[in-house]
């Protein structure tokens, strides 16, 4: 997933053997950011998404001022990219709690105002999901606007207790990105406050079954047993797997830039995932879907039917789209990913054509 100028571009894969390919709920820690800046950018960035194994995702804004969404953000979805289906835009940033806010500029950072939002919605008929943090002053109206119009809303890059998420999901919550990352815990709120500990996203996230969530599964975000934990409490039917790549996605290491050329942040590429330079944060990542399949299956033992679940059909029902993505069925569209028998992948169907 890349963000390139403005705003993001946000993908993820749905694959099977030859798996259904699917729309993906969102990135990470940090998001997906193109790979150079004005017009042909996410071209190239779709093109890649597809030798990966993605086919279908959203467009995402960044953490910069309004109006990211204009010109090329309405109708992409009806236009030929070169590989990747681009489903809509998934508004990310910059509504983060900036203590949560990982490697994402944190000068940018700022709560919802009416005034602001309102003019970002104006293209609601291209957003398909926006994230905020939920302790935020304007959270709840911001969610609340959102709902209104049909987008679907989820709580990333946030500090909220126990009770502001019970909260939030009355407003219309129903997904938390990148589960364990950039979110509070009992262990952060209690930095807070002494007694009585409190639960904060990550056991509220735990704890209600109506949320579905997702994971980064490149096998350096969480290790095995975080993976383990996430799919017994969640299931396939409501844990999705992501990459949260960044513009280093099949790069080689070095350094890059994370989120806009002008003000975005220096960050890392080195041993398959993105991190900060001094070495002690994570910062997004860098590797594709296939490879999130192939390291959850190897890593929890689930049966690979699942797995592929988990990167196809949830994804597309977290997105809305399951009534004609992500799964292989009369009717639905003939988006494809072939894999061979390694996982790797081999071909790529967008409309039963191959790309």
């Amino acid at each position: 997933v890349a963000r390139h100028e403005q705003h993001v571009t946000f993908l993820r894969i749905c694959q099977q053997l030859t798996t259904p390919r699917s729309p993906s709920s969102r990135g990470g820690e940090g998001g997906e950011e193109g790979s150079a800046r004005g017009g042909g950018a996410e071209y190239r960035v779709l093109s890649t998404e597809c030798r990966d194994g993605r086919d279908e995702g959203s467009t995402r804004t960044g953490d910069r001022s309004p109006s990211p969404l204009g010109g090329e953000g309405r109708g992409e979805g009806h236009s030929h990219t070169g590989g990747a289906r681009i489903l809509g835009c998934h508004f990310y940033g910059p509504y983060f709690a900036k203590e949560a806010r990982g490697c994402h500029p944190e000068a940018a950072l700022r709560p919802p105002t009416t005034e602001e939002y309102l003019e970002y919605l104006t293209f609601h008929d291209c957003i398909t999901r926006a994230t905020v943090a939920p302790e935020l002053p304007g959270a709840e109206n911001f969610v609340r606007a959102c709902r209104a119009l049909g987008i679907g809303c989820n709580v990333d890059h946030s500090h909220a207790t126990f009770a502001q998420m019970e909260a939030a999901r009355r407003w219309g919550v129903t997904h938390v990105d990148h589960l364990f990352c950039a979110m509070s815990d009992r262990a952060r709120l209690r930095q807070e406050q002494t007694y009585p500990m409190r639960g904060g996203v990550l056991e509220a996230t735990l704890f209600f079954d109506d949320l579905t969530t997702e994971v980064i599964a490149d096998g350096k975000h969480l290790a095995a047993e975080l993976l383990k934990l996430a799919y017994k409490i969640k299931g396939p039917d409501r844990l999705a797997l992501v990459t949260d790549c960044n513009r280093a996605l099949d790069m080689p290491d070095g350094e890059y830039l994370f989120g806009p050329l002008d003000g975005g942040e220096p960050i890392l590429r080195q041993d398959d995932v993105g991190v900060m330079p001094d070495g002690k944060a994570l910062a997004s990542g860098v590797m594709g879907m296939d490879h999130a399949v192939r390291t959850f299956l190897a890593l929890t033992a689930v049966p690979l039917v699942e797995v592929v679940r988990m990167a196809s059909l949830t994804p597309a029902r977290i997105a809305g789209r399951d009534q004609d993505l992500g799964s292989i069925a009369p009717g639905k569209l003939a988006d494809l990913v072939v894999l061979n028998r390694d996982l790797h992948v081999r071909e790529v169907y967008v409309a039963g054509e191959k790309v």
